[in-house]
C-alpha cells in the first residue's frame, strides 16, 4: 500500500471516528443522564439489524461567525440515510443533539432535505427522530431557510409517501411544523415537548404559569390538543410503536399496504355482539369490542387513542389484509359528533383514502353534539371535513350501522348516500331524522301540551313514541330504498366484510379533474 494512500485511509478512520462519536463522551453521557438515547442507538433500534446506510457522514457547517469556523464536527447535528424496516425500506434521519443541541444548521436541513428528495424518487416512508434546540441562533436567516425548505417537502410528499415523526426530546418553535406537516407524530412520556412559544415567553406575555409538561408535553398533544397520535413511555418504547405503525403502512401512494399470512379463521362467525349491543338505547357500549371480535384476532392497532375518545380510528387486519377503521364509540358522549371527533376521524379517512387503503366505518351515532361551544367553535365547518373527506375517498368503503344512525351525522357517516360501496346494518338498528322522543317533542308538542293531566299527558307520549318507533325506528324503510344492502346477522360480520373487500379488490373510482378541491379547513 503507498503511503499516500495510506494517510487518505487514515484520514477517513479519523473523520469516520469523530462523526460516530458526536458531540464527545461527556455529551453522550449527559443524553443518556437524561434519558435519552443517542442519534446513532435510535437508528439502530428503529431499523432491522445492520440495515442502516448512512449518507452524508462527513458534512460539515460552513458558518464562520461567533468562532463557529473552530468547532465543526463531521456530519454535524444530524444522522441521515436508509435501512430496513421489517424488510422494507425506509429512509431516516435522526437529530442528534450532543451536536450543538441538535439545532438547525444549513448543512443539517440540506441533509434531511436530500434523504426526503431520495424518498419521493424512491417512493419509501420517512422517519424523522426529533430531539433539537430549534435553530443555530449562529446562523441566522439561513437556519430558518433551511427549515422552510424542509416544510416545503414534507408538503410535497403528503399523499405520496408515508411520513412519520417521532419527539424524542425538545421540539420548539418554528421546529414543530416540520413534524406538524408529517403523517403520524409519537411522543415520549419521560423526555419530550413541542411547543410554538415556551413556559418563560407565555409568563411574559400573558403572567400565565405552567410547566414545559404541562404545556407541550406528551400527554397534553395526545389527550387535550390532540397533535400527537401515540405516545410511548420512553426512546424504545416509540420506536418499536413506530416499526409497528409502519408495518401497517404501504412504502408510497402507488402501492398497497403489505398482506400477510391470515392467522385467523376467514369464515368464523362473530360471536356475542348482540350481548354488547344493549336494548335500551340510552346505555352505552364499548364498540371497541365489537371491532377486536370483527378484525384479525389481536391486529387492531389504535390511532388517536386518548383524544376525542368520542370516535375510534385505527388500522387493523382482516383476513391478513390491512384496512382502516373509523367508528363511534357510544361510551364517550353517546359516540355524538363533535369538532375535535370530525377533525380527528376527517383527517384519518383522507389518510386511508390517499394510500389505498379500505375503510371499514361502524355507526353508531345519535348526531352532532349540541351547545353554544360546539357552534361558536365551528362544528358546521369541522363536522364538514368529516363529510368531505369520506364524500372524496375512492377506496373501498363498507359501512355497518350497529344502533343509531340519526340525522345529518347519519349521511356523514360513509352512508351509501356519499358513495359507501356496501352500506349494512344489524336488525335492531335504528335510522332515522332523529330519536322517537325528540321527533315526538317535535311533531306533536302542542298537542301534549294541552292535556292538562300530567299522567294522561305522559301516557299518550309513550304511545306517540312507540308508535314513531315502529314505524321508524328500525332499518326497514331505508333497507326499502336501497340505502342499506343488506340487513346482517351479527354472527356473519366478518364474513360480510371480506366477501365484499374480495368484490372490491379491482374497485376503480375516481373525481372529477381539479387541481385540488377546497376543504373546508
Amino acid at each position: 500500500m503507498s503511503s499516500h494512500l495510506e494517510r487518505v485511509q487514515e484520514e477517513l478512520r479519523k473523520r469516520n471516528e469523530q462523526a460516530l462519536k458526536g458531540g464527545g463522551e461527556e455529551r453522550i453521557k449527559k443524553q443518556h443522564a437524561a434519558g435519552k438515547l443517542t442519534a446513532r442507538e435510535r437508528i439502530d433500534l428503529l431499523l432491522d439489524k445492520d440495515s442502516f446506510v448512512e449518507m452524508d457522514r462527513l458534512r460539515v457547517h460552513s458558518c464562520t461567525d461567533f468562532d463557529m469556523d473552530k468547532k465543526r464536527i463531521p456530519g454535524d447535528a444530524v444522522v441521515t440515510g436508509h435501512g430496513k424496516v421489517n424488510g422494507r425500506p425506509v429512509a431516516v434521519f435522526s437529530q442528534d443533539f450532543t451536536v450543538f443541541g441538535g439545532t438547525l444548521s444549513r448543512v443539517f436541513a440540506q441533509k434531511v432535505c436530500k434523504v426526503m428528495d431520495m424518498a419521493l424518487r424512491s417512493g419509501m416512508p420517512v422517519v424523522g427522530l426529533n430531539d433539537s434546540g430549534g435553530a443555530r441562533i449562529q446562523e441566522g436567516v439561513d437556519s430558518l431557510g433551511g427549515y422552510a425548505d424542509i416544510f416545503l417537502r414534507n408538503t410535497l410528499a403528503s399523499g405520496v409517501v408515508p411520513q412519520i415523526s417521532c419527539i424524542l426530546g425538545p421540539c420548539a418553535g418554528g421546529a414543530v411544523y416540520s413534524p406538524a406537516l408529517t403523517d403520524f407524530i409519537l411522543m415520549s412520556e419521560s423526555t419530550s415537548y413541542m411547543f410554538i412559544t415556551g413556559p418563560e415567553v407565555i409568563h411574559a406575555v400573558t403572567r400565565e404559569e405552567v410547566t414545559k409538561e404541562a404545556l407541550g408535553g406528551a400527554d397534553t398533544h395526545n389527550a387535550v390538543s390532540g397533535v400527537a397520535h401515540f405516545k410511548g413511555l420512553d426512546d424504545r418504547d416509540v420506536l418499536e410503536e413506530t416499526r409497528k405503525l409502519l408495518s401497517y403502512l404501504p412504502q408510497s401512494n402507488r402501492d398497497k399496504p403489505p398482506p400477510q399470512t391470515p392467522k385467523d379463521i376467514a369464515d368464523r362467525d362473530v360471536e356475542g355482539i348482540e350481548d354488547i349491543i344493549p336494548d335500551d338505547l340510552r346505555k352505552p357500549y364499548d364498540m371497541a369490542a365489537i371491532i377486536r371480535r370483527t378484525v384479525d384476532e389481536g391486529s387492531f392497532f389504535e390511532v388517536h387513542k386518548f383524544w376525542a375518545k368520542n370516535i375510534v380510528v385505527g388500522f387493523a387486519r382482516i383476513n391478513g389484509e390491512v384496512v382502516g377503521i373509523v367508528a363511534n364509540q357510544p361510551m364517550h358522549l353517546a359516540g355524538c359528533l363533535d369538532i375535535n371527533a370530525s377533525v380527528k376521524a376527517g383527517r384519518f379517512v383522507r389518510f386511508l383514502d390517499a394510500f389505498n387503503i379500505p375503510i371499514i366505518t361502524f355507526v353508531d351515532v345519535p348526531g352532532f353534539l349540541p351547545g353554544t361551544q360546539q357552534e361558536y367553535g365551528g362544528i358546521i365547518r369541522h363536522g364538514a371535513k368529516l363529510l368531505y373527506a369520506f364524500c372524496e375517498a375512492t377506496v373501498p368503503k363498507i359501512t355497518i350501522i350497529t344502533r343509531r344512525g340519526y340525522g345529518g351525522a347519519y349521511d356523514v357517516m360513509s352512508s351509501k348516500h356519499i358513495r359507501g360501496d356496501f352500506n349494512y346494518a344489524y336488525p335492531t338498528a335504528e335510522i332515522a331524522v332523529m330519536g322517537s322522543e325528540g321527533a315526538v317533542r317535535i311533531l306533536y308538542g302542542r298537542d301534549l301540551a294541552a292535556i292538562e293531566d300530567e299522567e294522561d299527558r305522559e301516557e299518550r307520549k309513550q304511545e306517540l313514541v312507540d308508535e314513531y318507533e315502529e314505524k321508524f325506528g328500525n332499518p326497514f324503510k331505508a333497507a326499502e330504498l336501497g340505502f342499506i344492502d343488506e340487513l346482517l346477522q351479527f354472527k356473519d360480520t366478518r364474513r360480510r366484510i371480506i366477501g365484499s373487500l374480495g368484490l372490491l379488490r379491482s374497485k376503480k373510482a375516481g373525481n372529477p379533474w381539479k387541481k385540488h378541491g377546497n376543504i373546508p379547513l
